[in-house]
C-alpha cells in the first residue's frame, strides 16, 4: 500500500491543468520522454555494488501475483521486476510514458487511444506485445481476480487492440486515465499473467533469482533493460525486518542502506550517527481506526460519530508521530491532493459531543479494538491513546494486540474496528474509487451508499474544474460525516539511509520514492 508538504506543481502548468486542459482540447501532447529526469542530472551515478534494503511490510502469506499487493515489501518488490503503462513525474504527478509511449483521448475522454513500445522484452525473453498488455488489463478488471485495482478498472469497458494500439473504452469519460494506469498492481505480464501470475516474469529493470515471503527477496540487474536511467546497481537485497529496533538496528551497524518506516521517536538517535542520513516524504498517506458500517454495532452512525469526536487527534499526532505529520478530519483528502476541499470544518475533540452520541446510539458496552504496530509505526500507542481519549467521553474501548506477522490477512478488512494505514494516490478518483466506491474489493470500512457512488462517476467525467470540485467536496462531506473512517493524521513517510546511497527521489506524495527506491539509486563506497 504503497505512500508527503505541499506539493502544488512548481511548474507554470499543474497536473490537473495539463490533463484537463488536453482533454477539453481533445487530445494530450504526444509524450515521448519517460526519463525520471534529463540525462545529464543523473550522469553521475555510479553503476555497480550490492543495494540492501531492510523494510518492513512482509508477510509469511506474501504472494508475488501483483494482484494481490499490498504492503510496503510487495510494493517495491513489483516496481523492481515489472513495469506498467505510465508513470508518474516525481516532481509534479504528472504522467509520464512508460510502456505506453503517447496516448489520446476522444473529445469526451471516454475512449482512449495508447501508442505501445515494441522494442521491449519480458525477461524470458520474449516479446511483450499489445496483446499481453489487454490479457494483463482484462485479468485485473475481472470481477473475480480480487485484484487490488479492481474498483480502478471498473469504468473500463472495452480493452482491445487495433491497428497495433491499445484501445480503452470507458462507460463514462475520465480525465485521469493515464494516472490511473500506473498503480502498482497493473504490472504488464505475459499473457496477462493468467497462466502463472505469480512468476514475477516482467520487463522492469531487475530479475528475480529468490523469494522467501516474510523473510528476504533477491535481484540481479536485467541486460536487457529497454532504459538506461534506471538500475544502477548490479544486484538487490531486501530484507524483511519487521522489528522497528532491528531494522534501525541493520542501518545503523551498515547490515542495510536503506529503511522505511522510522519510527519518529528514534529520529534523533539517528540523526546523531554520522554515516546515516533522514529521509522525509510529507503527503497523502494517512494512519486510520477503520470500522465497518454493515457490522454491528459500527452501523450506527451515532456511535461512528461518537467515535469520531473521542479521538485527540493533536495528542496522536505530538506523541506517536513527533509531529511528523498534520491532523486529519475522517475524509481521504488532503490539500496535498488538486481540487481538495479547502473549507470544511475540521472535526475537534469533544468529548462532550462523543458522550452525547455514545448515549444516542444506545449502546452499554466495551468496543473491541484490534491494533499491531504493522499497521503504522506506533500504532499500538495511538490505540492506547484512543483508549484514553474515549474514556472521558464514557466510551470504553478494550485494545487487543495482534502479531504483526500476518496482520493484513488476518485483520485488516476482515475485522469490524482496526488500525491501518493507506498510501496516497494520484487522483482523488483513485483514492475513492480503491475503497470506498460500494463495488471495490478494498471497501475496509463497508461504507456502501449508491448516491456517492453516483457522485464518484459524476466527478470522474466532469471536465470543469470548479464543478469538479464542488463535487468533490460533497463526496468528502459523505465519508466525513457517515462512513466509517476515523483518520486523526496523514504522516510523514520517515525513512533513512546510510550515507553512501545517493540519488534518492523525493516523489511526490509517495513512499519510498513511490515503490522506485531499488531502481533510482545508486551507492558511493
Amino acid at each position: 500500500m504503497t505512500r508527503e508538504k505541499d506539493q502544488s506543481s512548481p511548474l507554470s502548468i499543474g497536473r490537473r491543468h495539463f490533463v484537463g486542459g488536453a482533454v477539453a482540447l481533445g487530445a494530450l501532447p504526444v509524450l515521448t520522454s519517460g526519463l525520471l529526469m534529463p540525462r545529464d542530472a543523473r550522469a553521475e551515478a555510479k553503476r555497480g555494488g550490492h543495494l540492501k534494503l531492510g523494510l518492513k511490510g512482509g508477510a509469511t502469506s506474501d504472494t508475488l501475483d501483483p494482484a494481490t499487493y499490498s504492503a510496503s515489501v510487495l510494493f517495491v518488490i513489483g516496481r523492481l521486476w515489472g513495469d506498467t503503462l505510465v508513470e508518474s513525474d516525481p516532481k509534479t504527478g504528472a504522467p509520464l510514458p512508460s510502456l505506453a509511449t503517447s496516448w489520446t483521448p476522444s473529445a469526451d475522454a471516454s475512449v482512449w487511444t495508447f501508442k505501445i513500445r515494441n522494442d521491449v522484452q519480458f525477461h524470458d525473453g520474449g516479446k511483450m506485445t499489445v496483446a499481453d498488455i489487454v490479457a494483463t488489463l482484462k485479468r485485473h478488471a475481472d470481477k473475480n481476480s480480487q485484484s487490488g485495482a479492481l474498483g480502478l478498472m471498473a469504468s473500463i469497458t472495452g480493452i482491445e487492440e487495433k491497428a497495433g494500439d491499445l484501445i480503452l473504452t470507458l462507460s463514462e469519460g475520465n480525465a485521469d486515465l493515464p494516472l490511473l494506469l500506473t498503480d502498482y498492481h497493473l504490472i504488464i505480464q505475459p499473457k496477462g499473467g493468467l497462466d502463472k501470475p505469480a512468476a514475477a516474469i516482467g520487463t522492469g529493470p531487475y530479475i528475480l533469482k529468490s523469494f522467501e515471503p516474510g523473510v528476504h527477496a533477491t535481484f540481479e540487474k536485467n541486460p536487457k533493460d529497454w532504459r538506461s536511467d534506471r538500475g544502477f546497481v548490479d544486484s538487490i537485497e531486501i530484507l524483511v525486518i519487521n522489528d522497528n529496533t532491528a531494522r534501525v538496528a541493520a542501518l545503523a551497524s551498515g547490515q542495510v542502506h536503506f529503511v522505511n518506516n522510522v519510527d519518529p521517536k528514534t529520529v534523533p538517535m539517528l540523526q546523531r550517527a554520522p554515516t546515516v542520513e533522514i529521509l522525509r516524504n510529507a503527503g497523502k498517506g494517512f494512519y486510520c481506526f477503520l470500522m465497518h458500517c454493515d457490522t454491528a454495532p459500527f452501523d450506527n452512525t451515532d456511535l461512528r460519530l461518537a467515535l469520531k469526536y473521542a479521538i485527540d487527534r493533536q495528542a496522536i499526532l505530538d506523541k506517536v508521530l513527533g509531529g511528523y505529520g498534520v491532523i486529519g478530519n475522517d475524509y481521504p483528502v488532503n490539500s496535498n491532493y488538486a481540487l481538495a476541499p479547502t473549507d470544511i470544518e475540521q472535526r475537534p475533540y469533544d468529548p462532550d459531543k462523543a458522550a452525547f452520541h455514545f448515549k444516542k446510539a444506545g449502546l452499554d458496552r466495551s468496543i473491541q479494538l484490534l491494533t499491531s504496530d504493522a499497521a503504522f509505526p506506533g500504532a499500538v500507542d495511538a490505540a492506547i491513546l484512543f483508549q484514553q481519549s474515549a474514556r472521558k467521553a464514557g466510551i470504553t474501548i478494550d485494545v487487543k494486540r495482534e502479531p504483526e506477522d500476518g496482520y493484513w490477512t488476518n485483520v485488516w478488512n476482515k475485522q469490524p474496528f482496526c488500525a491501518s494505514f493507506w498510501g496516497g494516490r494520484p487522483t482523488q478518483d483513485s483514492r475513492y474509487s480503491t475503497s470506498y466506491l460500494s463495488t471495490a474489493e478494498w471497501n475496509d470500512t463497508r461504507f456502501k451508499r449508491p448516491d456517492f457512488d453516483k457522485l464518484v462517476l459524476q466527478a470522474r467525467s466532469e471536465l470543469d474544474e470548479a464543478k469538479r470540485k464542488v463535487l468533490y467536496r460533497q463526496l468528502a462531506l459523505m465519508v466525513r460525516d457517515d462512513g466509517g473512517l476515523i483518520l486523526p493524521v496523514f504522516n510523514d513517510y520517515i525513512m533513512a539511509s546510510s550515507k553512501m546511497l545517493q540519488g534518492y527521489v523525493d516523489d511526490i506524495g509517495n513512499d519510498m520514492s513511490n515503490g522506485y527506491i531499488g531502481s533510482r539509486v545508486w551507492l558511493n563506497a
